[in-house]
C-alpha cells in the first residue's frame, strides 16, 4: 500500500471526566468507531491530553495485554494494586505494564499534560498464565543514534533496557532538522507512525503535526523536514507466530 495517512480529526476520539482528559485514537477499540482496526499484535494507540486541569482516571483492572506508556510533555502519576503508592513518569518516561493474571492500576494526569497509551498482544494463551508485572524507566536510560541533522532515540531493541514479551516490536523517535532521514521497511513488517512535533515530507508527502501513517508495501521510507520535526515510529511483525485476540475475535 501507498501511505495511508489519518489526520487527528479523521482518527477515534474519546474523553475522560467529561473532557478534562481528551484523546485522539489512532486504533481505537471497536465501540471508538475509528477508520484502523488492530494489525499485528498491536490492539490500541492513543495519544492523551488534559487541555487544562490534571485529572483522575480512577483504579481498574487489566489483564494479558502489555499496556505501554509513553509521557510525551508534562507528568503522569501512576497507582497500582501490587505496589500500592503513586509513583511519577516525567516527559520522556516510559513505563510499561505486563498485565499477566491480572492487576488493577489508577492514572492522574498532571495540567497541560500529553502521553501515547499502547496496547500489545503478547500471546494471551501465555501471558494470563502469568503474574503482573512492570517497570518504570526515565527518559536518560534511552539510547540515542545521531546523524547528520537527524537523531533516533530507541525504545526498545537488543541494547534497551525495556523487555517485552510481544514479539518482534520496534519502537523509536526521530528527530530531523533541517535536513532528511532515511531507513528501510524489512518485507514481513509494518510501520506506522505519528507525527508529535513539526511538518515533515515522508516520502514527498506533506504531515502536520498528529498525521497517523501507516504503509507496508513501500520499502524506503524518507522523512524530510525545514525547522524540527519529530516522529513517533513503531514497525511490527505481520505475522507475530501466533493468533492473537483481535485475530481470535474478528477486530483485525
Amino acid at each position: 500500500m501507498a501511505l495511508t495517512i489519518y489526520t487527528r480529526q479523521e482518527q477515534a476520539f474519546g474523553q475522560f471526566n467529561q473532557g478534562a482528559i481528551l484523546e485522539n485514537k489512532p486504533i481505537g477499540f471497536p465501540q471508538d468507531g475509528g477508520p484502523l482496526k488492530p494489525y499485528a499484535n498491536i490492539l490500541y494507540w492513543a495519544h492523551a491530553w488534559t487541555p487544562g486541569e490534571e485529572s483522575l482516571i480512577g483504579e481498574h483492572p487489566h489483564q494479558g495485554f502489555e499496556i505501554l506508556s509513553f509521557v510525551i510533555s508534562g507528568s503522569l502519576q501512576h497507582y497500582d494494586s501490587k505496589l500500592q503508592e503513586w509513583q511519577d513518569l516525567n516527559a520522556g518516561d516510559v513505563q510499561i505494564i505486563r498485565a499477566g493474571s491480572g492487576i488493577t492500576h489508577a492514572e492522574r494526569v498532571r495540567a497541560n499534560s500529553s502521553f501515547f497509551q499502547l496496547w500489545f498482544d503478547p500471546d494471551l494463551r501465555v501471558s494470563m498464565q502469568e503474574p503482573a508485572s512492570y517497570d518504570n524507566y526515565p527518559a536518560g536510560v534511552f539510547k540515542t543514534e545521531r546523524f547528520a541533522g537527524a537523531a533516533v532515540k530507541k525504545y526498545t531493541g537488543p541494547a534497551s533496557p525495556l523487555k517485552m514479551s510481544s514479539r518482534g516490536v520496534e519502537i523509536y523517535e526521530i528527530v530531523v532538522e533541517n535536513s532528511s532521514y532515511s531507513l528501510t521497511l524489512e518485507r514481513d513488517k509494518t510501520r506506522s507512525f505519528y507525527v508529535l512535533e513539526g511538518n515533515v515530507l515522508a516520502n514527498n508527502q506533506p504531515l502536520k503535526p498528529h498525521d497517523f501513517v501507516r504503509f507496508e508495501d513501500e520499502r524506503e521510507l524518507s522523512l524530510a523536514a525545514t525547522g524540527k520535526a519529530r516522529v513517533f515510529v513503531i514497525d511490527l511483525l505481520l505475522d507475530p507466530g501466533y493468533v492473537t485476540y483481535a485475530r481470535q475475535h474478528g477486530l483485525s
